[in-house]
C-alpha cells in the first residue's frame, strides 16, 4: 500500500485540491502505479464538492479509464472501502485501486477575506459517481422528532450509560474522561498532519470554561470531534503482483482481513445503550480471519468520535483502557481532527507508516453514524500467511437485528429512564434534556424533558431513574 496525507492550515482550499494533495503524494511512493489504477474511491466528503468528487480527482490526476465512485456517509467507509478493494484485487477483478477522502470545512467557514481562495475550476457538466455502502439516514424519526438529530446530541446518550454503570456523576465522569483522553493529545502532538499538534493535560480537557463549555453532559468542547478542518489522506491498494513488477515490494504493507457490522440501526432500539455488539462481532471477524488475537497487535487505533466510542470499542474488544500500547495511532478526532467521514482513512496511512518503521501488526476501527455501521482492519508488515481473507459476519449480524426493540410514538404513566441527553446553550445553562425511556413491558419511547425541569437537569444522570410520562408529540418526561 503507498499513502499519503496533507494538511492545510493558512490558505483557502478546496476539498479536492486537498484529496489531489493526498493523492499527489501516494503516487508519488509508488512510481507507475497510476498505470494500474482500475478505479477511484473517495470518502463521503461533507464540504460542498458536487455530485462527481471521484471523478474530478481521476481528471485533475490523469488517471484515464477508471471508473469512479463515493461512498455514503459514514467514519467506517474508509477501511471498508480498503477491504473492499482487497477483495477485488485477491479474485482478480481489478490491479489497484486509489482510496481518498478529504475535508476543507475550515476553508469553507472561513470568514476571513485575506485567505486567498483558490481559483475557481471551470465549470463542467461530469456524470455523477457512482455511490457504494448503505445509504439509509442513521436517526429515528421519533429521535428527531425529540431533539436527537446530531452527534453531540446522541452520542451523550451513550455516555450517560456508562458514567451510571461506573457509579460516577456526570461531573466525576468528565473528570475521568480528561485522564482517558489526554493520552490521545499526546500522540497528536507528534504528528504533523493534526490539527491540534499539541498536548493536553486532564484538566485541559475537562475544566469547563470559557474557550472549553460544556456541550452536553458530560462532555466538553475538547471531547467533541473536530469537524472544522482542512485534511486529506489517501491509499493505493495494489496486488503483490503490480508490486513486484514495479520493483515496490521491499516496501510494502500487507491486508491482512476486514470485517464488518450494523449495530441495531435506531439507537432508540437496541437492547443495551452502553455495548455495541457490531463493533465485537467485527473486531472478533476481523482477528479470526488473520488468525491472530488482540494480543498479537502492536498498533491500535479505535475510532474516538467521543470519549464513549472509546470506551465501547476497548470493551468490545477485550482491550485495557491504559493498554500500554496506547488507543490511537493518528491522535484522536477531538486532536487530529475529525476529518469529516475520513479520519480512519489518516489512522491507516500513519498505521502503514509506523509499520514500515517497526514490523508487526496492527488494527484501525471505523464506525459511522451513532455507533451504528463497523468496520475494522488487521494490516501487517509481512504478508499474511493465509493472504486477505473477508470475514463473513452474516450470522452476526442477523442476530444483531434480531434484537432490536419496538419503539413507540408516544405514551403515558410510568416508565424508567435507559439513557439521557442532558445540553447545554451557548451561556452555560441547560437547554433540553431528551431520553429514552424504557416502559414497564419493555417497549420503548423517546421523550423530552418537561420545560419546567430543564434547567434541574444540568449535572444530573437520571439513567435509571424512574419518570412520569406525558403523551404528546413527542411525549415529555419529568422525574418522580
Amino acid at each position: 500500500m503507498a499513502v499519503g496525507q496533507a494538511v492545510e492550515r493558512a490558505e483557502r482550499v478546496g476539498a479536492i485540491d486537498l484529496a489531489e494533495r493526498a493523492s499527489v503524494a501516494a503516487l508519488r511512493e509508488a512510481p507507475g502505479i497510476d498505470r494500474h489504477i482500475g478505479r477511484v474511491s473517495v470518502v463521503n466528503i461533507l464540504t460542498r464538492v458536487g455530485p462527481s468528487p471521484a471523478r474530478r480527482l481521476a481528471r485533475r490526476l490523469r488517471l484515464d479509464d477508471v471508473t469512479t465512485e463515493v461512498s455514503t456517509i459514514g467514519g467506517n467507509t474508509p477501511p471498508w472501502l480498503v477491504g473492499r478493494a482487497a477483495s477485488d484485487i485477491a479474485a482478480g477483478r481489478i490491479d489497484a485501486v486509489l482510496i481518498a477522502g478529504s475535508e476543507a470545512q475550515r476553508s469553507q467557514n472561513a470568514p476571513a477575506p485575506s485567505l486567498r481562495t483558490p481559483t475557481p475550476e471551470p465549470h463542467e457538466d461530469l456524470p455523477p459517481d457512482v455511490v457504494v455502502g448503505d445509504d439509509r439516514l442513521g436517526i429515528h424519526p421519533l429521535e428527531m422528532a425529540a431533539g436527537l438529530v446530531v452527534p453531540t446530541q446522541i452520542y451523550p446518550l451513550f455516555e450517560s450509560v456508562l458514567a451510571h454503570r461506573a457509579g460516577r456523576t456526570f461531573a466525576e465522569q468528565r473528570e475521568w474522561l480528561g485522564e482517558l483522553m489526554a493520552p490521545f493529545t499526546e500522540v497528536a502532538a507528534k504528528n504533523p498532519y493534526a490539527w491540534f499538534p499539541e498536548p493536553a493535560s486532564p484538566q485541559d480537557i475537562s475544566s469547563v470554561s470559557r474557550t472549553n463549555r460544556l456541550i452536553a453532559e458530560p462532555y466538553t468542547k475538547r471531547m467533541n470531534a473536530m469537524v472544522v478542518v482542512d485534511q486529506a489522506a489517501a491509499l493505493v491498494v495494489c496486488s503483490l503482483a503490480v508490486a513486484r513488477e514495479l520493483g515496490l515490494d521491499g516496501q510494502a504493507v500487507f491486508l491482512w482481513s476486514g470485517a464488518s457490522v450494523n449495530d441495531v440501526w435506531h439507537v432508540c432500539e437496541r437492547p443495551d445503550l452502553g455495548r455495541t455488539p457490531g463493533i465485537a462481532a467485527a473486531l472478533g471477524g476481523a482477528l479470526d480471519a488473520a488468525r491472530c488475537g488482540i494480543d498479537d497487535i502492536g498498533l491500535i487505533d479505535l475510532y474516538s468520535c467521543f470519549p464513549c466510542a472509546v470506551q465501547m470499542g476497548a470493551q468490545a474488544g477485550g482491550i485495557d483502557l491504559d493498554d500500554r500500547r496506547g488507543l490511537t495511532v493518528a491522535g484522536g478526532l477531538p486532536y487530529f481532527g475529525g476529518a469529516g467521514n475520513n479520519y480512519a482513512g489518516h489512522a491507516l496511512a500513519t498505521t502503514i507508516e509506523r509499520l514500515r518503521e517497526r514490523g508487526g501488526l496492527g488494527l484501525v476501527t471505523g464506525l459511522g453514524w451513532f455507533v451504528t455501521k463497523h468496520s475494522a482492519l488487521v494490516v501487517g508488515a509481512d504478508p499474511s500467511p493465509e493472504g486477505w481473507r473477508l470475514a463473513d459476519t452474516t450470522a452476526e449480524q442477523a442476530a444483531i437485528d434480531e434484537s432490536a426493540l419496538p419503539v413507540l410514538p408516544t405514551a403515558s404513566g410510568p416508565g424508567t429512564v435507559v439513557a439521557v441527553s442532558v445540553q447545554f446553550d451557548k451561556h452555560g445553562s441547560a437547554s433540553s434534556a431528551p431520553a429514552v425511556v424504557a416502559l414497564p413491558d419493555g417497549r420503548r419511547v423517546v421523550a423530552t424533558c418537561n420545560p419546567d425541569d430543564v434547567a434541574s437537569m444540568a449535572g444530573r444522570n437520571v439513567v435509571g431513574c424512574p419518570v412520569e410520562l406525558t403523551a404528546g408529540q413527542p411525549p415529555t418526561w419529568r422525574t418522580v
